[in-house]
């Protein structure tokens, strides 16, 4: 187990380098499948999530190295067509392996998956639509089997604009025969990346980024090199951090575009903000103003932003509303910041969120990863000492963070407890 140590109150400023995507890198690496051959990824960032991913990679028969700032993986010789259930209990975002190894082999034996406990994240929408591709699906006793002759393309219609089930489609059909429409697709910036890196493959896709995506089957497809795009919730992370300190932050190898809503509420809380192509600049004033914040699939405001952002306005000047519409166990991270100084009142989908004029440092526990990092950005702007534990989760989805926020001017330390 491992615990982060901060000693609150430091003014963060500085510059930082903002890493490769998770959301986006997990599915390309997931891809690297259908290759049947070698692809090489740059701007890969250095979590336990994608070394889970490398893990199972190379338990199917893949071989992944690490060559400087590059990722070369070797798909070739898989032999395995079983995910490891150890390994998706620990890791939601495994499931995707099931549409790569589908989509190339025709067969994929996998369990229902784990990761952070923020709600009921079925894949009945993954099942449902392979199903609809041509794909015969067997459960028993957990383990789901998905077996196909042969894949057709097909008329999917999404209940839900599920991000998983759309990057699932996508991996089943890229090597199908004929044509797959996806119509209510999740519009996130990872499915354009996932499009973009399958296409340089030799692909055929279009309309990511839109609600409608159209995949037309090709026979093979090709070795090639592809940089993942900068992570739009790390950016968005350390927006909210130099809030939290009353901070100038600038923040490069980023995309602004990509946090449109993030943005747009942070100034209307009171902060200036500067975009490039590739950097941010945020001028922060002495106390936020409140305000109401409701997550929504993209381009909404991005449910992986909400208990960060929420953990920023504990500190502003009046009261917010923050609406969960996506994960209805998302809230557990309130308690923790309660035990802060907070004064959060959860009631179902709602936090109120009355501001109090600083919070105090405790010991907390991470609940989830984005949980984890709002108790991050309490830490930096408590009075005294905070103690967090349960960081693992936390190591799952940001590089370096403390090493980051050391550059910047935070005090805090990872120890690890045996």
């Amino acid at each position: 187990m491992s615990t982060y140590i901060i000693k609150g109150g430091e003014r963060l400023e500085g510059t930082v380098k903002i890493s490769g995507s998770k959301n986006s890198a997990l599915p390309i690496i997931a891809a690297t499948i259908l290759n049947a051959g070698k692809t090489t990824l740059y701007n890969v960032p250095n979590i336990q999530d994608t070394q889970m991913m490398f893990k199972i990679l190379k338990l199917l028969g893949a071989t992944v190295e690490k060559k400087n700032n590059k990722i070369v993986i070797d798909t070739s010789k898989i032999e395995k067509l079983e995910i490891p259930k150890d390994l998706m209990n620990k890791m939601r975002s495994s499931v995707i392996l099931a549409g790569a190894l589908i989509g190339r082999y025709r067969k994929a034996t996998f369990s229902y998956p784990g990761g952070c406990d923020i709600g009921a994240r079925p894949i009945d929408l993954h099942l449902k639509a392979f199903e609809k591709l041509g794909i015969a699906i067997n459960q028993n006793h957990g383990d789901i089997t998905c077996e196909a002759e042969k894949i057709k393309g097909e008329k999917i219609d999404l209940d839900f604009p599920s991000v998983g089930a759309t990057e699932n489609i996508i991996l089943a059909s890229v090597l199908a025969e004929g044509t797959t429409t996806i119509t209510n697709a999740a519009r996130e910036p990872e499915i354009v990346d996932l499009q973009n890196f399958l296409n340089k493959m030799g692909a055929k896709i279009d309309g990511a980024g839109t609600d409608e995506i159209q995949i037309q089957g090709v026979k093979k497809l090709k070795d090639i090199g592809y940089n993942i795009m900068p992570d739009r919730i790390e950016t968005g992370t350390f927006l909210c951090l130099a809030v939290a300190t009353k901070g100038t932050l600038i923040l490069e190898n980023t995309n602004a575009t990509h946090i449109t809503p993030i943005i747009n509420k942070l100034e209307e809380a009171g902060c200036k903000i500067k975009t490039e192509k590739t950097r941010i600049e945020i001028i922060t004033p002495k106390r936020i103003k409140a305000v109401d914040i409701k997550t929504m699939p993209y381009p909404g405001f991005p449910t992986d932003m909400q208990s960060v952002f929420t953990s920023m306005l504990t500190t502003a000047k009046g009261t917010s509303i923050v609406i969960e519409n996506i994960f209805e166990n998302r809230y557990k991270y309130t308690q923790e910041l309660n035990k802060m100084g907070a004064k959060i009142t959860v009631e179902g989908k709602s936090a109120i969120v009355r501001g109090v004029r600083r919070l105090y440092g405790t010991t907390v526990k991470a609940t989830d990863l984005r949980g984890g990092a709002a108790l991050v950005l309490a830490g930096v702007m408590a009075k005294g000492e905070t103690i967090i534990e349960n960081v693992e989760y936390i190591l799952r989805g940001y590089e370096c963070l403390d090493k980051k926020l050391l550059n910047i001017g935070a005090n805090i330390r990872l120890e690890s407890i045996d």
